[in-house]
């Protein structure tokens, strides 16, 4: 199933009910007066977090979301029923934008978050309310007024505790395989995770956290190259970024590779070049220890710490959980 992180959808609040129009009638009481009820109020549309949600694939087959309408006034003062609200569920993380102005209406970042995303129509007056001393028997009542409606743009942000990104092929589908119960799409070609993938690391004294590994980014990705800025949104909600880079080189230089990502990282929001980062070396298993020394050396000379770990085989995948601990803690 396809991973959807951003769609467009309308949304029709629910029509207030007219006011009545009615006189009493009863036996043994003449001229009863008006006695017309007012019209129930429309429902609304409502946006809810739910943690239950992880993608925006519902909106796939669904764009229109209507509330319904309420019911008009009735006689003997009976106000009309109001109209059902609609409540759409959405993924904690998500972001209401208006389609015409660009503007955030809302930003669902916890659980059981809510926005009323168009107000429901308030209910006509009945004409019990237009007797005066003038006119005992008004024969009008006031129209419902309508629901609100417009065009909303949702966008998906992720909610994860550690981010893994580094250029295509850096081994970052095989890292959280193997941290965690995933099942990530692992081959030996550029690009094979094309949309954020998602796993539970379990640490010690029954601690977890959730790792997204974020689709391979290349040299230009804030401006749009390759999978571009469209998945870089999803590091910007994470507490500690795993910067993974290919020591074999055969790609990209090692410190290239690194770089790279921290100046697209910087670009696209510059608080995300000072988050909690680690640097890991993957795929040491195809390195010699001179060589290994050699390249701890290099990035230590540029004042940057190296954890060195192979994801294929294992080695210092130990050393990373801890390290991870220790700074959750």
């Amino acid at each position: 199933m396809a991973f959807i992180d951003e769609a467009r959808f309308f949304v029709k609040a629910g029509d207030g009910g007219n006011g009545c129009v009615s006189f009493r009638r009863e036996k043994f009481v003449p001229k009863g007066g008006p006695d017309g009820g007012d019209g129930g109020r429309g429902g609304s549309v409502i946006i809810q977090a739910s943690g239950r949600l992880h993608s925006l694939i519902d909106f796939r087959y669904r764009s229109h979301f209507l509330a319904k309408n309420a019911s008009h006034g009735l006689g003997q003062k009976m106000h009309g029923r109001n109209g059902k609200d609609c409540v759409m569920l959405v993924p904690v993380g998500s972001l209401i934008k208006d389609v015409e102005s660009g503007e955030i209406l809302a930003d669902l970042v916890t659980e059981h978050d809510s926005f009323v995303a168009a107000v429901g129509g308030n209910g006509g007056k009945g004409n019990v309310h237009f007797a005066t001393g003038r006119n005992r028997a008004p024969r009008f009542a006031s129209k419902g007024q309508p629901g609100e409606e417009k065009w909303l743009r949702i966008e998906l942000k992720l909610l994860a505790d550690v981010g893994l990104i580094g250029l295509p092929n850096a081994g970052k589908s095989t890292l959280l395989s193997k941290l965690s119960a995933a099942n990530p799409k692992v081959a030996s070609y550029p690009f094979t995770t094309l949309e954020p993938q998602l796993g539970v690391l379990h640490l010690e004294y029954g601690r977890s956290c959730i790792l997204a590994d974020i689709p391979g980014l290349i040299e230009g990705a804030h401006q749009g190259a390759g999978l571009g800025h469209r998945f870089l949104r999803h590091i910007e909600r994470t507490k500690v970024l795993l910067h993974l880079i290919d020591s074999s080189g055969l790609e990209e230089d090692p410190y290239d590779q690194f770089r790279i990502l921290e100046e697209e990282l910087r670009c696209f929001k510059e608080e995300l070049a000072s988050r909690n980062r680690l640097v890991l070396l993957n795929k040491i298993d195809l390195l010699t220890d001179d060589e290994l020394q050699e390249l701890i050396s290099l990035f230590q000379k540029k004042g940057v710490d190296v954890l060195p770990i192979s994801a294929e085989t294992g080695q210092g995948l130990d050393k990373l959980k801890e390290t991870l601990e220790e700074l959750f803690e």
